[in-house]
């Protein structure tokens, strides 16, 4: 993907974010379609429940932006994703090209109220080729994950602002009264506020079997046993 394009995905993926502009009528349960054709992280299938399913990574890698403070998704997205789009067209220490993966995933913790600023991070899923000595880049961080269990949800369309916590509390949901309530519950903290993970795959130029997800991530090894 050359730089124009790439450049026309992100306009168009902040455009459609602006707009809130959506299409989340399609109920999903399936891989990306997007990861047939780019790379994106291995998962184990652990469960698939009514509109849920409980994933187990492994080893995943990902460059992250610092926390961005912004009142919006979108926002905090646009300027967490050009830092990273940087990184990939060579402004890092090794000034190295790196190829596109998915999904792109925003770490989201809300604020306490609606005019107050959440924290976002975004990241970037490191290729298997470049996790051995991924190019380090002022400004980013590497998250190296052990094994980490993930509540994902799925939604089709353009992820919006308004339509993001309806998805995550609709995860809550969807959770709730079985057995990974409670490992996901103690995962949150103490702060009783509920974190979460937007993940897009899609490019803004894909209209069909668009594929977003909601996760919670979570540690077993914290929680009482499954």
């Amino acid at each position: 993907m050359n730089l124009l394009v790439k450049l026309c995905f992100f306009l168009v993926i902040i455009s459609k974010l602006c707009n809130g502009y959506s299409t989340n009528e399609v109920k999903l349960n399936f891989y990306p379609p997007s990861c047939e054709r780019i790379e994106c992280p291995k998962y184990e299938l652990i469960e698939s429940g009514k509109d849920y399913e409980i994933r187990s990574y492994n080893s995943a890698m990902w460059m992250s932006t610092a926390p961005i403070d912004d009142i919006s998704l979108y926002s905090a997205t646009r300027t967490g994703f050009l830092r990273l789009f940087d990184y990939i067209q060579g402004k890092n220490n090794y000034q190295e090209k790196i190829e596109m993966t998915a999904p792109v995933i925003t770490q989201v913790k809300p604020s306490d109220g609606p005019f107050c600023a959440s924290s976002f991070v975004v990241s970037f899923y490191v290729p298997k080729k470049n996790q051995p000595n991924p190019p380090p880049a002022k400004g980013l961080h590497l998250q190296k994950w052990g094994k980490t269990y993930v509540a994902i949800r799925q939604f089709s369309g353009f992820a919006a602002d308004d339509d993001i916590p309806k998805e995550a509390a609709a995860l809550s949901a969807s959770i709730a009264g079985t057995k990974w309530a409670a490992p996901v519950e103690k995962s949150q903290g103490a702060d009783n506020t509920t974190m979460y993970t937007v993940a897009q795959y899609n490019s803004p130029f894909e209209f069909k079997n668009r594929v977003n997800e909601i996760w919670f991530t979570f540690d077993l090894d914290k929680s009482p046993a499954i």
